[in-house]
């Protein structure tokens, strides 16, 4: 579904929320250096700063100015992001913008202005997601800063971040955000996986891959109620019926989960709130677009010998087909390229 552009209300919200954001931009590298930088923050600049260089060094990726700086935002998150899709669909809605192209997504700095979007569209009967976001990329456009939100949690999660980020900025293709972000979770999963074997931190790696696991496992709960609810959606059976067995269908996955949680996981409860919060067709599709793709760019990362120029080599090819073939050809890939 295509909304159209996006006015220009919106893009004045966005282009003051980051300019708010970068005029309070501090240098890594003073805070460090700087005597009175409270300690806690003078580490995690200091680790910050390790996997920025990483991020060049060893996974190719721009050596730039971004990162290089710091903000604190005082929230938890930067910006929220809003889903949409139809009642009776998995297709989500699709919003264009100037420079960044047509994506799925709209993304707020205001909460008030999230509120309106959220009923203007609940009044044209679509499904809405909201999300908080923790980082976010200009691809290059500006010199994007580290954010109190990327610090949120351990150290690997900063570097996930970071390195997924500036994936953005190595390869981006003009509306195709399911090939953009599965390319930059698989530099991120390749590239955290690789700077904790450096580290030489089996630790953290181990609880990484089991992360990575359970994430795996979770997706394809999801897409089986996917595919459960693409047949539901798929008959003629009227509105009220559909309605009903949609229901069901989310229902069936809380009772899948809670199973694989309790009795696979060790009662590990981090996707709780996403399952037992509303679950709809907008929230559905956003968790598609990040993955669904991404164990093609990592089959496309092996055949590429492990080795980052020739991936991104292989992936901006990629970029340059037309869009209807993009997906295809990343899947049938036989070779780097």
């Amino acid at each position: 579904t295509l909304a159209g552009c996006s006015g220009a209300g919106y893009v004045a919200q966005s282009l003051k929320g980051r300019a708010g954001i970068m005029a309070s931009r501090q240098s890594v590298s003073r805070l460090i250096s700087d005597p009175s930088t409270p300690a806690e923050l003078r580490a995690r600049m200091e680790a910050a700063s390790a996997m920025r260089q990483f991020a060049s060094d060893e996974l190719d990726l721009p050596d730039n100015a971004s990162y290089r700086s710091y903000v604190d935002i005082g929230r938890d998150y930067v910006t929220i992001a809003v889903y949409a899709a139809p009642e009776f669909s998995l297709t989500p809605t699709i919003w264009c913008f100037p420079v960044f192209g047509c994506v799925p997504y709209r993304g707020y700095f205001s909460r008030g202005a999230v509120a309106k979007t959220v009923r203007e569209l609940q009044q044209q009967g679509l499904n809405v997601h909201v999300t908080g976001i923790t980082a976010y990329s200009t691809l290059g456009w500006s010199a994007d800063p580290l954010l109190s939100t990327m610090f949120a949690q351990d150290r690997t999660y900063l570097a996930s971040l970071v390195f997924h980020e500036l994936a953005h900025q190595r390869v981006y293709v003009n509306n195709d955000t399911a090939f953009n972000e599965a390319f930059a979770v698989a530099v991120e999963m390749t590239g955290v996986r690789k700077w904790l074997k450096i580290e030489n931190d089996a630790a953290a790696l181990a609880r990484y891959e089991a992360g990575l696991k359970r994430n795996a496992e979770f997706l394809e709960l999801v897409a089986k109620t996917k595919r459960e609810l693409a047949q539901i959606y798929a008959t003629p059976a009227t509105a009220e019926r559909k309605r009903a067995e949609k229901a069901a269908a989310i229902e069936r996955l809380r009772t899948r989960y809670r199973r694989m949680r309790d009795e696979s996981w060790g009662s590990f409860a981090g996707y709780d709130n996403w399952v037992e919060g509303p679950v709809n067709n907008a929230k559905l599709a956003a968790t598609s677009v990040y993955n669904d793709l991404v164990p093609a760019f990592l089959r496309l990362f092996d055949l590429c010998s492990r080795d980052y120029p020739r991936f991104y080599a292989a992936v901006g090819r990629l970029g340059r087909l037309p869009k209807d073939g993009r997906a295809e050809a990343l899947l049938s890939a036989r070779s780097c390229g």
